[in-house]
Parts: structure tokens; sequence; C-alpha cells
């Protein structure tokens, strides 16, 4: 064979092996537009394209299946899979508390690893430890996100300060900051609120990314709830509390508190400006969706659903779940109960 006659061989073979890459990367590309793709600790979980409303979504087991978890999702419970039941009568939904303990995305998180719930609704991240004991069992989590959140910081209505760092925030919940002086307030000392570390996702994600898992000052004292919480800023000027967004941003008798990065750019939770408390409740704060959205303000977080992945019907619901969240009518109604919609 001569020399010319392999050099066009050889070209031949690369055009085709190009043009069969070019096939294979097209194709994967209009596969991946089409398809929601969610990786967790190096798996991936194919979400389908979800349609317009509730029943255009396809994959609906029949049956009962339980659910529970995050205290945060109590109002998309009630005000969104309140509508699924009734327009999806043959998907039934349980909301399960923990035999012992409070409900929140810990607990509902073991409960699906441990049989007791088909999916769990969660406002963090799977931990590294919980999909380990999964694995121990011969399946994985998989977390989904339908929706952003943000975490809201609450205080006195009389208390004057324009607003916090995240730095201040941490400094205030490990004990190093303790009067209000001492961020530009009046000389009065503060006392911060928190539920219990265990409590749930909230206080979870506070402490990774605000507290950078230090531990909570000596200072601070526990609430068994938000609305605890909330309750005893109305009489202590001097208190701080922390909570999902859609928790703190209408309440009428506490003022959501601007947060910044730097103390040159404070963001306030709601949308500006602030409504008096006059005219509340006739008129309510509402969710500053530009700056969850964008990343503008600095405490901000995903909802997840918790996919048990054991190719069962327990996958089977918890898929079906989310996609009925990421339909339009899903994230409609997501935006009506605080959240900020994901797409």
């Amino acid at each position: 064979m001569s020399q010319e006659h392999q050099r066009n061989e050889t070209a031949v073979l690369i055009i085709s092996f190009l043009t069969t890459l070019g096939l294979v990367c097209g194709g994967a590309f209009l596969w991946f537009k089409n398809s929601r793709i969610v990786s967790q600790n190096g798996s991936t979980q194919q979400i389908q394209s979800t349609g317009t409303q509730f029943t255009s979504v396809t994959n609906v087991p029949t049956g009962l299946f339980n659910y529970g978890g995050s205290t945060t999702w109590a109002t998309i419970r009630r005000d969104i899979d309140s509508v699924i039941q009734k327009e999806l009568p043959q998907f039934r939904l349980r909301y399960t508390d923990p035999t012992t303990g409070a409900p929140g995305s810990s607990p509902g998180i073991k409960m699906v690893i441990n049989g007791q719930l088909s999916f769990s609704q969660s406002s963090r991240q799977i931990k590294a430890e919980e999909q380990k004991e999964a694995l121990k069992l011969g399946f994985m989590l998989e977390q989904i996100p339908v929706a952003i959140d943000g975490i809201a910081i609450a205080v006195h209505p009389g208390l004057k300060i324009p607003g916090l760092t995240v730095a201040q925030l941490k400094d205030i919940y490990t004990g190093k900051i303790n009067n209000w002086q001492q961020v530009g307030g009046p000389n009065l000392p503060i006392t911060p609120y928190s539920r219990r570390l265990e409590d749930g996702g909230t206080i979870e994600f506070f402490y990774d990314n605000v507290l950078n898992k230090q531990n909570f000052g000596a200072n601070v004292q526990y609430v068994s709830t938000t609305t605890d919480g909330l309750r005893q800023l109305e009489r202590n000027e001097g208190g701080i509390y922390y909570a999902s967004a859609p928790e703190v941003v209408g309440q009428c008798e506490i003022r959501p508190l601007p947060i910044g990065r730097q103390a040159s750019e404070f963001i306030a939770p709601y949308k500006e400006p602030l409504i008096e408390r006059s005219k509340c409740p006739s008129e309510r704060n509402q969710i500053n969706i530009d700056a969850f959205k964008t990343d503008k303000y600095p405490i901000t977080r995903r909802l997840f659903v918790i996919v048990k992945q054991n190719k069962q019907s327990d996958q089977e619901a918890g898929i079906a779940y989310a996609n009925l969240l990421l339909t339009e009518q899903g994230q409609e109604l997501i935006s009506k109960t605080g959240f900020v919609r994901i797409k």
C-alpha cells in the first residue's frame, strides 16, 4: 500500500471519527437540554422535563406514600400538597412525624434511610454521613432542588440599627459581641435566641454557613419553635432571632433586619420600603425575590426533595413529587407561599 493511499485512509478515518463525535456530542447536548440532572456525591438522577400543570406530569405512582421532614416546608404542605392531592387523588401523600423528637430535615432524612418515609423534604443538603448510612443499606440518597429560600434575621421593631454583616451576626451568636453598642446600636445587652442545633435544617444551615461550625455562645437562649422565638422579640428590645424568610418577613410585631457581606452593602430580605407596623396586617412586607435569586442577599439556600434511589416505588414517588413542584403550576404556587421559584 502506497504512503499516499495510507494518508487518504487516515484522513477518512479522522473525518469519520470527528463526524461521529459531533453527532454524539450534539445528541448529548439535546438530551441534557431536555432533562434535568441533579448530582450528589458522584451519583446522578435524571429528572424529566416538567410540563405546565400537575396533570401533565407522567409516571406519578398510585398508592399511599409517607413523607415528612423540614418544618420550613409547612406552607408548601398546606398550600401546595393539598392541591396535588385534589388534582391527583391516586397519588396519596401522608405527612408523618418522627416517633420521638421534633420534626425537621435531619429526622426526615433519617426516616427515609430507615424505611419509614418514601421521601422527605429538606431545608439543607444531604450530609456525607447520611449518604454513608444509606450506602450501607444498599442505596443512595439524591437531593432535588425545587425552591430558593433565605435566612431572615429578626429584631425588636424599636431597635435602631441599619443592619448587620454576616461576620457580626456570627460574633453575636458565638458570644464575641454582646451589646448592640458594639455594632452601632444603643447601649443595650444582646439576647440571641435560637432553636437547638438538633431541631432542624435551618439551625444546621445557620451553624454550618454563618457560624462556620463554631459553637453557639453561652449567651444564646433556646426556644422550642419559631413562633416562640418571634414572641420573645416582642418583649425584649435587645433580642435577635433567625428563621426561614417566609416565617419572618411578613410578621407585624418584629423587624426583619438587612444583612450584608460588608457594612457598605446591607441587603433587606424584604421589598423596600419597609412597611410601617401601623399598616400591618392589611399590608405586609414581601420577600425580596430579586435579591434571593441573584444571591445579593448573603444568606440564601435551596429547598430539596430527598429521594431514595432504590429503583422501587419510594424512588418513583420522590421523583414524581419533585417533578410536580418543578412544573409551572408548582413553581407559581411555591412563589405564592413566600419562597422563590427555582425555574
